[in-house]
């Protein structure tokens, strides 16, 4: 395939990783950053020392604070930026103005410019997936939601992963297969954008749980039973919104469940760790460079289980833990005493 100029919004291990595989696709990429003090280190040290210590960056990848300059004649944006912070970053990003029927036409951008979402999560205050938070910002933009088991820290070391392209234009999904694949990134494709974010966002909830699990010493059984009734309550919440149910048996859904539940890189299973070994929140996020985006979903999640008159009792359970301090051992027994019903309910 041709060369492509590339924007990677965001500089974070995830929007790093993505950089230096479409470098080395041949393709010209620049990666936005927002602080340009610590741009300007990553130039100067050509690693990412924050976000992925240890792994060079190419010399073909270009570094800016500069957001006009990121996305000047840019064929494709990657959106690598945390979803409660990408509105913010989207209207920064470029300058625009409003046009008849309140559409949003941006003027750094080429009309038709597709976007890339990375980010796993849901807007809290309007319970937006980051692809409808890019639309309901930019207007009617192409956009491709990219996701799946994917540590950055295994794919920037070349280590195999595969993931799923997800766009309701199947034509454009299959552009980013294009671009994205490589003999160590296998992309797939689907149209089911609703529930490829949903996997995304809802796992990391479920991974907060799984690192309470491992941070009480509960065991393998419990670890299996909660991975199983959490994909449930992912399925439930999905098909309710629209989504395909057996998207959730796919690398969107149980593949990422897995890693994220079961990895030491797992930041969200991290937050769960300590908070079941006695640190408050406040401690816990407070402490870490990277976001663990599965705190905030949880409020997102639960609101639209609530909305939605679905059933999600870990999700519950773990908000309560998260925001109303509740004894992480309680909500174990409670979950575990729960009324006693079908298994496929």
């Amino acid at each position: 395939m041709r060369a492509e100029h590339i924007a990677v919004i965001g500089d974070g291990g995830w929007g790093t990783a993505l950089a230096r595989l479409l470098v080395g696709k041949g393709h010209a990429v620049r990666l936005w950053g927002a602080f340009p003090d610590y741009i300007e280190t990553m130039r100067e040290r050509r690693e990412n020392v924050k976000f992925l210590p240890g792994v060079a960056l190419p010399d073909g990848l270009e570094l800016t604070g500069d957001m006009a300059a990121a996305v000047a004649g840019a064929d494709l944006v990657v959106m690598a930026v945390p979803v409660q912070f990408m509105r913010g970053v989207l209207r920064g990003l470029v300058r625009c103005y409003r046009a008849g029927g309140g559409q949003a036409r941006c003027l750094s951008l080429r009309g038709g410019t597709p976007i890339v979402s990375v980010a796993k999560g849901i807007e809290n205050r309007t319970l937006l997936r980051a692809t409808q938070v890019i639309t309901d910002v930019l207007g009617r933009v192409p956009v491709v939601a990219l996701s799946g088991p994917s540590h950055a820290e295994e794919v920037a070391r070349g280590l195999p992963a595969t993931v799923t392209a997800a766009s309701r234009e199947a034509a454009l999904a299959r552009r980013a297969q294009e671009l994205f694949m490589t003999e160590r990134f296998r992309v797939y494709t689907t149209r089911d954008v609703v529930g490829v974010e949903l996997g995304g966002a809802v796992k990391n909830v479920v991974a907060i749980a799984a690192g309470i699990c491992d941070g009480l010493g509960l065991g393998d059984n419990a670890k299996a039973a909660l991975l199983t009734r959490g994909l449930a309550e992912m399925m439930r919440l999905g098909v309710a919104l629209g989504a395909r149910r057996d998207t959730f048996a796919g690398l969107a859904g149980i593949g990422d469940l897995i890693t994220t539940c079961t990895s030491p890189y797992g930041r969200n299973r991290s937050v769960g760790i300590q908070i079941a070994r006695g640190r408050t929140l406040r401690e816990v996020v407070g402490g870490m460079e990277m976001v663990a985006e599965g705190v905030r979903t949880t409020l997102s999640v639960r609101a639209l289980a609530r909305r939605h008159r679905v059933e999600m009792p870990i999700t519950e359970e773990v908000y309560r833990v998260l925001f109303r301090g509740k004894d992480p051992r309680l909500a174990v027994r409670d979950l575990m005493q729960r009324a006693a019903k079908d298994e496929a309910g």
